[in-house]
């Protein structure tokens, strides 16, 4: 039986004239684009732009909330109330989801991002409250949930459909979260490295930690972060070592 898995970035981070990554040649190698939705990164414009590329590209659109934290790029850690975490992302659901139809695109997923996605790895009834309001706003969205973590458990708990993922550029810790942008080693820059890892874990269908563990889990889709130095690297290296490995490359 082939292997597939499916190939998602962060895009949309762009704000105003500052732009960010390189959305355009992202979306010739992904087959998800997760589009910032103004909180933590991204405007209207760049939004429609986005969704408008991703259209065009034949690129499944989701949604990317986050904390409202443009000058921390939503990676500040913030203590909100469960009401005010479900109107966070409802909010951010809403305008992603009629932004896509204005481009005659639909909306097909959700992923958190940044300390609001890491925050849900830890806890998963700050994961339910987020999911569970997403989905009261779209039964039918697929969530993206970091494999092994309190967020594949919400999902599975909501029974909703669900993905499971994992990172590329990222190290990890022995229980399955990433290891803090702060501490050494967490970021992985060598596209070959990153890309032999991630063959490595797509086929083993496990999260191989910074130590050597295996994690047995559900991998389905691989992020490439959008906003680093050497993403279009590190995509181009992963997607032709996994088609080199036989692992076809599809949406979910």
């Amino acid at each position: 039986m082939t292997l597939t898995v499916d190939l998602n970035a962060d895009m949309g981070e762009s704000f105003g004239p500052w732009p960010m990554g390189n959305d355009a040649a992202l979306l010739n190698i992904v087959t998800s684009a997760n589009v910032a939705c103004g909180f933590h990164a991204g405007d209207a414009d760049t939004m429609a732009q986005t969704m408008a590329l991703a259209q065009a590209a034949k690129v499944n659109i989701g949604a990317h909330p986050g904390f409202a934290d443009l000058q921390g790029f939503g990676r500040r850690r913030m203590n909100l109330s469960p009401q005010e975490l479900e109107n966070l992302v409802i909010y951010q659901l809403g305008t992603a989801r009629s932004m896509a139809a204005a481009q005659g695109a639909s909306l097909r997923h959700l992923k958190l991002h940044g300390a609001l996605a890491n925050m849900c790895s830890e806890d998963e009834d700050m994961a339910t409250t987020c999911y569970r309001a997403a989905l009261r706003a779209m039964p039918d969205i697929t969530i993206m949930a970091m494999a092994a973590t309190a967020q594949e458990r919400a999902v599975r708990a909501l029974s909703c459909d669900w993905v499971g993922e994992i990172f590329a550029d990222r190290a990890y810790e022995e229980d399955g979260r990433l290891v803090d942008r702060k501490k050494p080693g967490a970021l992985i820059h060598d596209a070959n490295l990153a890309a032999e890892r991630v063959v490595q874990m797509v086929n083993e269908q496990a999260i191989i930690t910074a130590q050597g563990t295996r994690i047995p889990t559900k991998v389905d889709t691989v992020c490439l972060h959008g906003d680093g130095e050497t993403a279009v690297q590190i995509a181009n290296a992963l997607r032709r070592d996994l088609e080199a490995a036989g692992v076809e490359i599809r949406p979910f």
